[in-house]
């Protein structure tokens, strides 16, 4: 398995451990010293430890749903559906490493909006996309 492969592998994993609600494997991805930044509401946590303790008391239920892992080296994006109480939001996870560890994160979140019918004529849907924010069973 080369670097890039343990890296996808550990991503996932941290994704899954989010699902689950295991913050220590949630977080063990993270340098101690990380940075994860939130632009849209203006937030930047230090440390591993301040991290874990923001998303651990987070009072809504959430959910999980990763779209795509891409990247290569330090750099990877994750795109995510993150359901918040039965509302989806789609997130886009900027993640560079140092080290193997997530040394920044920053996060961007987008809610779900309607379709203009100005585009109706341009635009087909995207395989897989439902308006709850969760992908059909088919995945068409």
């Amino acid at each position: 398995m080369d670097a890039d492969q343990r890296t996808i592998a550990a991503i996932e994993e941290h994704w899954r451990a989010s699902e689950a609600g295991e913050v220590e494997a949630e977080h063990a991805m993270y340098a101690e010293d990380a940075v994860l930044d939130y632009p849209q509401s203006g937030e930047r946590f230090r440390g591993r430890a301040t991290i874990a303790a923001q998303r651990g008391a987070h009072p809504a239920d959430r959910h999980f749903t990763v779209l795509r892992i891409s990247g290569g080296g330090d750099v990877w994006v994750s795109e995510c559906v993150i359901t918040y109480d039965g509302t989806p939001t789609y997130s886009v996870s900027i993640m560079e490493l140092t080290g193997g560890r997530i040394a920044h994160e920053t996060q961007y979140f987008a809610a779900l909006f309607p379709a203009p019918h100005s585009r109706a004529g341009l635009a087909e849907q995207i395989p897989g996309w439902s308006p709850s924010g969760q992908a059909s069973p088919s995945g068409a």
